[in-house]
């Protein structure tokens, strides 16, 4: 005779409340069944796994203890959000991640008011957590404020800003280091060896082995729960003292996997804390799934995947990823030129710079999560004779800007920004996608700018990034593969400011920036069929303009249409800019310019984020037949 099934825990807890009436054994449950299903749910959806099994326990426990979403929980990034949205009312949709019109990757306001503040860029949640908390004592929002940071986000100059600024203003604030010795890359840098040092100095075995016996030793404050929260001693015996400086009271290091310590220790410091509080919880990444401990990213992004085995399904291409021709080109130029050197905010491997530096391991620099530090550094470097390629995402790049202009752009100094995952990305969705980095980069004086249409003319251009030494110089290329082009063993350099013509037609010449000219020529073929065969240029150059090219086909066509994978303001701004400067709108030209819309277009498949801005080839299409007013009768089949 057999009982009753027994209802797994998880399946009661729809949102915290549903917590309190736990106790701490059916909390440990509660764990085990919420990490199981964030594998599961992962394992369909792909997406970012070992951030989350790392703080399971410790999504777990500070749900139980404090009063979400009246007390304010801000996750750092957010790639360890999944088991929070589980528990916060979004199990039913767990399966929808990443996907067109499913869940964030990362926590967004829109979506639960358990994500009080979106994220997607590190280092930002200490100063949303003060703000908060600076809110609430001025009679906003009431409730206390909890930032969950990793160890590679404190690297950020931001953080210790929020920090500083918190010490000084002494509010009642719960900032968690998860220090888990594992970002995307391994952490570098004094502060992670710093945060070792915490973890490892002897005086913790020693002062370890005296509270066995003396709870007395703790402070005050900590005496309730102490004999649970004991391994806090190793922090109190060998460190805290730069957080204690910036005016945080530390308390570390928690075991982040235990449950009944996080439990003691939040209980604590919810019921005795009146200032800003650090407590430094250390966490496995990837914890509790053995494919992805085993893993050197710890399972930090993984495609979908077999539980049993962790096997991921990954699509084979043979055509190789832009990310792969940027690394081959620059290690080619390399070989030739020993002055170049490359740079990198913490993305080795997603730049392509791994690659890089398997070849050149002296050559190349990983500074952390400090894109602000990256271009100075890169600035320093071309002052120095060096040559520099500081690679960096587009997305990321937006947090160097100033430095881009103060430090490189006005010094005129040749640093070379290889700028991947321009245009839209993809799963990662609006916080991801490099849209503006045309814009604010040619509004510079003195700096070229320069997209590739595929592979080949990546090559080309890397080549032409290395022999420029006349100031600033940067060329764009998104995620993905390319298109299939035969590629050569090594660039040539470009002619600065020159485009080529792909094909010659009339009535219609249509510019193309970067990747959209595959789209662009799907386009023309289909106008062809229609008996507009079209002109297309493939510009290269945003900045400097070819002048030349550009005012020769719009005094000898119809009509111009440029086409960009940016926001206004960009390639096709400049173009108007030029066409209105030499009086060619005067005499009866026809302009369109084709860019992002003025939205954030939410995640989905590349292809479709394009259909959406109206930037595909029927949209392409549908603009010429439009700007010459050609009407369309049916669908064409």
């Amino acid at each position: 005779m057999t009982g009753r099934p027994v209802t797994p825990i998880l399946d009661r807890v729809r949102f915290p409340a549903d917590m309190k009436v736990l106790n701490d054994r059916e909390l440990r449950i509660l764990a085990d069944e919420l990490r199981a299903e964030t594998i599961s749910a992962v394992s369909v959806t792909g997406g970012h796994l070992g951030a989350g099994l790392g703080v399971v326990e410790l999504t777990v426990a500070i749900h139980a203890v404090f009063d979400t979403p009246r007390d304010k929980l801000i996750w750092d990034v957010g790639h360890q959000c999944y088991p929070h949205k589980i528990l916060t009312g979004r199990r039913d949709r767990i399966r929808t991640l990443r996907m067109e019109g499913g869940l964030s990757g990362f926590t967004k306001r829109s979506e639960s008011s358990f994500d009080p503040f979106g994220a997607a860029h590190s280092s930002t949640s200490i100063s949303a957590a003060l703000g908060f908390a600076a809110a609430r004592d001025l009679g906003g929002d009431s409730g206390d404020a909890i930032a969950v940071i990793g160890d590679g986000s404190m690297s950020a100059g931001m953080a210790f800003e929020a920090m500083n600024n918190a010490g000084h203003l002494k509010k009642r604030l719960f900032v968690i280091l998860n220090d888990n010795e594992m970002s995307i890359a391994p952490p570098v840098g004094a502060l992670a060896a710093y945060f070792t040092r915490l973890y490892t100095g002897a005086p913790f075995q020693e002062f370890k082995a005296a509270a066995k016996g003396a709870v007395s030793l703790l402070p005050e404050p900590l005496q309730e729960g102490a004999r649970r929260a004991k391994e806090m001693l190793k922090g109190m015996a060998v460190g805290g003292t730069l957080f204690e400086e910036l005016g945080f009271s530390y308390i570390g290091q928690v075991d982040g996997h235990d449950l009944d310590q996080l439990l003691a220790v939040l209980r604590t410091v919810k019921a005795r804390a009146t200032g800003p509080m650090l407590i430094h919880v250390i966490t496995k990444k990837g914890k509790g799934y053995a494919p992805a401990e085993a893993a050197q990213d710890k399972g930090h992004a993984t495609a979908k995947f077999d539980v049993l085995t962790g096997v991921q399904a990954k699509a084979v291409s043979s055509v190789p990823s832009y990310t792969k021709v940027f690394a081959q080109g620059l290690i080619a130029e390399a070989e030739q030129d020993d002055k170049i050197v490359a740079v990198t905010a913490a993305m080795p491997d997603g730049t392509g710079l791994n690659l890089f530096a398997k070849r050149f391991p002296t050559r190349v620099f990983d500074v952390g999560i400090a894109e602000q530090h990256a271009v100075t550094f890169s600035a320093g470097m071309a002052a120095g004779g060096m040559k520099p390629f500081c690679t960096i995402y587009s997305t990321f790049l937006q947090r160097g800007y100033d430095q881009v202009v103060h430090d490189v752009a006005i010094q005129r100094l040749p640093v070379r920004f290889a700028i991947d995952r321009a245009g839209l990305v993809g799963a990662d969705g609006a916080t991801h996608a490099g849209a503006f980095d045309v814009v604010f980069l040619t509004s510079l004086p003195g700096i070229v700018v320069m997209a590739a249409a595929d592979e080949a003319e990546l090559m080309h251009m890397v080549a032409t990034a290395a022999a420029y030494d006349e100031g600033p110089i940067s060329f764009r290329y998104p995620r993905g593969d390319g298109v299939g082009v035969e590629m050569p063993l090594r660039g040539v350099p470009l002619e600065i400011g020159i485009g080529r013509i792909i094909a010659e037609g009339g009535r219609v010449a249509i510019l193309s920036f970067g990747t959209r000219l595959s789209e662009v020529l799907r386009a023309a073929e289909a106008l062809s069929a229609r008996g507009i065969a079209p002109t297309v240029i493939d510009a290269r150059f945003a900045k400097p303009l070819d002048r030349d090219l550009i005012l020769n086909a719009a005094r000898h066509h119809e009509a111009l249409v440029t086409v960009e994978e940016g926001s206004v303001g960009g390639f096709g701004s400049h173009v108007a800019q030029l066409l209105a400067d030499e009086g060619i709108f005067d005499r009866g030209l026809k302009f369109r310019s084709m860019v992002l819309p003025d939205i954030f277009i939410d995640h989905a498949s590349p292809d479709r984020m394009y259909q959406v801005a109206g930037l595909d080839a029927a949209h392409i299409e549908a603009r010429v037949l439009n700007v010459l007013g050609v009407a369309v009768v049916g669908k064409r089949a």
